[in-house]
């Protein structure tokens, strides 16, 4: 259980003003100067130790990530990118930080760039977030006129401009390089790695793109201690994740919490519990739309952080837990996953180009039973010749969930393809 001391997000609910005098009051910008003075190696290091890993979903330590960026300057300018493309079914956390408490955004933008050797961040903001948007352009130029970025920010003689880019509401754009390329204007498409963007990024220029969270938390992590945030949660899932719970609970709700809590607890405590009890449950998916859903008799002791989910094949991802009572057509939830995945694909790789499209066809047929049992089997080959085959990972995002479904429910599947076939004969029987 997260004591309210050790909360990074004290607004995010929205009680409080969201605007810089309410951001002061919470501590936020308060003498950020003596954050840059630490000079960037030892900012990189402090996020190091602390376990930081990226809450976009990928998990990848955040302090090793800002190390890729070159350390002396080669005549190109060096980016920071936030990734506030926010489009995962079921996760709405970011949204929640940019709307609430967009100055802890704007504060870690600076230190993070200072830390990276940028002088310049652009926050690339899902279309859809209108008002999330507006404050954040409102609390840009708060920042501006108080001089706490744009020229001799915060007075530490590093000059920091943050631009904020609106997107068109592409899915894919949440994948950093496919987010590259529509901030550059062109069509939203994921690169071909490498080169990676540390190395040639936005413009060809050295770039790190970060989600909102792993950015918001760093001037906190600073102040506070690389050993603070490190001794909440596990080794190596350290720290305060913020979780989306979601679905058939008795409290839908964002809540800050420490990472590795159990899920058990997180529902119980945060949610209401399962609507109907814990003996309703069917299903959860533990971390987006993403990744493998899990069976009631798992959830019951599973760990809420990246490797307890990882050792049972799914995944902590954005940490938007989707619930899922004994009401649920789990193969009907699945299938409009699939058609998510599939509306959403670039086109760019074949795999998922026609994988998405031909794995959702088969789905909706089961959904109606109307499929052979052997399909289940070609069902999840194809899964394999998707996952792990395309240039970014929706292809796996788009395979994933369909394995645990039939990893886990498959008695299901074979259940409805068997009865449609049984009522299918009663007629020709009784003629």
């Amino acid at each position: 259980m997260l004591s309210d001391a050790d909360r990074i997000f004290r607004n995010l609910y929205g009680q409080d003003d969201w605007g810089l005098p309410g951001a002061r009051r919470r501590g936020i910008w308060d003498n950020t100067k003596a954050l840059i003075e630490l000079g960037r190696d030892k900012i990189v290091e402090e996020i190091k130790e602390s376990g930081l890993r990226g809450r976009g979903g990928a998990g990848f330590p955040a302090g090793v990530k800002w190390s890729f960026m070159p350390k002396e300057p080669d005549g190109r300018p060096a980016y920071l990118v936030v990734n506030a493309d926010e489009s995962e079914p079921g996760t709405c956390k970011d949204r929640e930080i940019l709307r609430n408490d967009p100055h802890l955004l704007l504060e870690g933008c600076l230190v993070a760039g200072f830390a990276m050797g940028a002088h310049t961040a652009y926050i690339y903001i899902r279309g859809e977030f209108f008002n999330e948007g507006s404050h954040v352009q409102q609390a840009i130029d708060e920042a501006y006129d108080a001089g706490l970025i744009g020229k001799n920010a915060c007075g530490s003689d590093w000059d920091f401009d943050i631009h904020l880019h609106r997107g068109a509401g592409a899915y894919i754009c949440g994948e950093e390089t496919a987010l590259l390329e529509s901030l550059e204007g062109k069509k939203g498409q994921p690169r071909l790695k490498p080169p990676f963007p540390a190395a040639s990024g936005l413009y060809g220029c050295p770039t790190t793109v970060n989600n909102v969270e792993t950015i918001a938390v760093a001037p906190t992590i600073l102040r506070r201690g690389s050993g603070w945030f490190a001794g909440i949660g596990r080794p190596n899932n350290t720290g305060t994740k913020l979780f989306c719970i979601s679905g058939h609970v008795n409290n839908p709700c964002n809540v800050e919490e420490a990472m590795g809590i159990p899920l058990r607890e997180l529902l119980e405590k945060h949610a209401g519990g399962v609507r109907g009890g814990w003996s309703n449950l069917l299903a959860v998916i533990p971390g987006g739309s993403s990744v493998p859903c899990l069976t009631n008799e798992m959830c019951g002791d599973i760990l809420m952080d990246f490797d307890s989910l990882r050792e049972v094949r799914s995944g902590l991802g954005t940490a938007a837990v989707i619930v899922m009572d004994k009401s649920t057509d789990i193969i009907a939830a699945i299938a409009r996953l699939a058609h998510f995945y599939k509306h959403e694909s670039c086109g760019q790789c074949t795999p998922c180009r026609e994988g998405t499209g031909w794995m959702y066809r088969v789905l909706t047929r089961m959904v109606h039973g109307e499929a052979e049992v052997e399909e289940i089997d070609l069902l999840e080959q194809v899964t394999r010749q998707v996952e792990g085959h395309t240039i970014c990972a929706l292809g796996d995002a788009a395979a994933w969930p369909i394995q645990g479904l039939i990893r886990h429910f498959r008695p299901e599947i074979e259940h409805r393809i068997v009865e449609r076939k049984l009522r299918e004969q009663q007629p020709a029987a009784a003629e």
